[in-house]
């Protein structure tokens, strides 16, 4: 059974306001790479989607990338009409996200996020998110991914 920490669940509420119920999974192993988690779920690892957060200035931003390959800042930057991202430190994420490194979830933050996704997310039939813990994840689609976070996907591949 899943601690019921707060940050799950807002993640859980904000999926249920989306009408995805039923999607959260508890890890009852450490995943500490996109790889450990795919091999963990039995997926591939590109269907791992990570939620990292960038700084834009003082912004935080968040690109939803596949575990399969590395992000292209600049072509992200472009996508968010800044001239560069630096990588957010983990104080600065918590911040901004009200989740630790290594849990980030797409949703469930104080304040929504200005939001990329990975178009080859759509190449899965289902991929797996952070849950705004270490220990969970949810399954979700590209489309639902599009649909909850109302960001646009587009390609950031490295």
């Amino acid at each position: 059974m899943l601690t019921r920490n707060p940050a799950l669940v807002t993640v859980e509420n904000a999926l249920t306001a989306a009408g995805l119920t039923d999607r959260m999974a508890e890890l009852t192993e450490k995943v500490p790479s996109a790889a450990a988690a795919a091999e963990y779920l039995g997926c591939e690892v590109g269907a791992i989607c990570n939620s990292i957060v960038f700084r834009a200035g003082d912004e935080a931003v968040l690109v939803l990338s596949s575990g399969a390959h590395r992000i292209d800042k600049a072509k992200a930057a472009v996508n968010f009409g800044v001239d560069k991202l630096s990588r957010a430190d983990p104080e600065f994420v918590h911040a901004a996200t009200g989740q630790r490194v290594g849990g980030c979830a797409p949703v469930g933050h104080p304040q929504p996020l200005r939001t990329l996704i990975d178009e080859s997310l759509a190449d899965y039939p289902h991929v797996w998110a952070g849950g705004g813990v270490s220990h969970a994840v949810f399954r979700i689609t590209h489309d639902e991914l599009v649909a909850i976070t109302g960001a646009p996907s587009v390609d950031i591949r490295a």
